[in-house]
């Protein structure tokens, strides 16, 4: 047990991503609830919202197809069993978490609000110094140069 403690990000076990991003969707919409922003979101945005709510899922599912090639864990909590540089990872190293940022930007948009776009570098910081800078860590540690020489040619975000 104590091994499997030892291989894995030290990631609070409270912080979970998909429940970080729905955390400012919700912050966003109470927002525009009690506080909206006196600018009305045209149908147009209203439609980008939508899609870029779109793409961020289907960044998730691009992933999730990926992890499961490697047959490896989604669990950010997990101990990884490979790394994975294919399919959509060869664009970012993060791209459920920039499908999150998409959400957290676009399904607020979607229902006329902008606080999403407010929220947004609230939620790039939290999960860079929460859980991304941790992921990274463990796997500079687990996979020494190979990370290192994927980090250095793909982008965090994008």
């Amino acid at each position: 047990m104590a091994d499997k403690q030892k291989d894995s990000p030290n990631i609070n076990k409270n912080i979970h991503p998909p429940f970080v991003a729905l955390f400012y969707i919700a912050v966003a919409m109470v927002l525009q609830r009690f506080i909206p922003i006196p600018f009305e979101v045209p149908v147009a945005g209203r439609y980008i919202g939508l899609g870029m709510t779109f793409i961020g899922f289907m960044l998730g599912v691009g992933a999730f197809i990926e992890f499961r090639k490697a047959r490896t864990t989604l669990d950010p909590h997990g101990s990884v069993k490979a790394l994975v540089t294919g399919g959509i990872y060869r664009f970012t190293r993060n791209p459920i978490y920039l499908g999150f940022f998409l959400m957290v930007v676009g399904f607020p948009l979607n229902y006329g609000s902008l606080w999403g776009i407010v929220a947004a570098p609230l939620y790039i910081t939290t999960m860079s110094r929460l859980v991304i800078e941790k992921e990274e860590a463990y796997l500079e540690k687990k996979f020494k140069g190979q990370y290192t020489g994927y980090r250095s040619r793909v982008r965090r975000w994008l």
